[in-house]
C-alpha cells in the first residue's frame, strides 16, 4: 500500500493530525507496515505541498490538523478506480539472495532453501494462529481490513513455500545437467584434439 495514498484515504474520511494518521494507518494494516513519524512528516509536507492536503488553523497547543483537500480527494478516487500495475515487481530481498546464491561460488542453496523454507513455515503457522482468532462468523466490520492483511500475508507465505519447493527442484536439476556437462565437454575437447 502507498503511504501516500493511505494517508490521503484517511485524511479523506475526517481531519487527524500526524500521531492520529499513523495509528490509523497502523490499526487498519493491523500493524503489518508500521510507520515512523518522520515517515508520516515528511509524507503529510509532500501531500500539502502537492496541494492534496491542507493544515486547518491550529489551536493553542493542540498539534496540527490536516485535510484532504477537493484536489486530494479527486486524486483518492483516481487511485481508488486505478488497478495496482504489475509491471515493476517489488525489490524482494528473498528473490535476489537467491539470485545471487545460484551464481556465487561456495554457497550451500539447497542449504539456503531449506533454511528459508524452515522460517516461512513457522511464519505460516504464526500466520495461522492469528486467522483462528478471527471469529467463525467472520470478522467485525472494524476488524475486516486486519483480516484481509492477514490473508493476503497466509496467502504469500504459501506461494513462497511452493516457490522455494520450485527453486529446490530447479537447483537440483541444474547440479545434475552441470555434474554430466563437465564430462561431455572434456569428451568432445578430446574429440578435437
Amino acid at each position: 500500500m502507498s503511504v501516500r495514498q493511505g494517508m490521503l484515504a484517511l485524511l479523506a474520511e475526517q481531519p487527524m493530525h500526524a500521531y492520529q494518521l499513523r495509528q490509523q494507518f497502523e490499526h487498519r494494516t493491523g500493524g503489518t507496515w508500521p510507520l515512523n513519524m518522520g515517515q508520516v512528516s515528511t509524507t503529510l509536507d509532500r501531500l500539502v505541498r502537492d496541494g492534496l492536503v491542507e493544515p486547518l488553523a491550529e489551536q493553542g497547543d493542540e498539534p496540527a490538523f490536516y485535510r484532504a483537500t477537493a484536489t486530494g480527494r479527486d486524486e483518492l478516487a483516481r487511485w481508488w478506480a486505478t488497478p495496482v500495475e504489475r509491471t515493476s515487481p517489488a525489490r524482494d530481498e528473498l528473490s535476489i539472495k537467491l539470485a545471487l546464491a545460484v551464481t556465487a561460488p561456495g554457497v550451500d542453496v539447497t542449504a539456503l532453501v531449506q533454511a528459508q523454507r524452515t522460517e516461512t513455515m513457522r511464519a505460516l503457522v504464526d500466520l495461522t494462529r492469528l486467522k483462528a482468532d478471527i471469529p467463525a462468523a467472520g470478522p467485525a466490520p472494524d476488524d475486516l481490513a486486519w483480516s484481509l492483511v492477514l490473508d493476503n500475508l497466509v496467502f504469500a507465505a504459501e506461494a513462497e513455500v511452493r516457490w522455494l519447493n520450485h527453486v529446490e527442484a530447479r537447483v537440483a536439476r541444474a547440479v545434475r545437467t552441470a555434474g554430466v556437462a563437465p564430462a561431455s565437454t572434456e569428451t568432445r575437447t578430446e574429440a578435437h584434439r
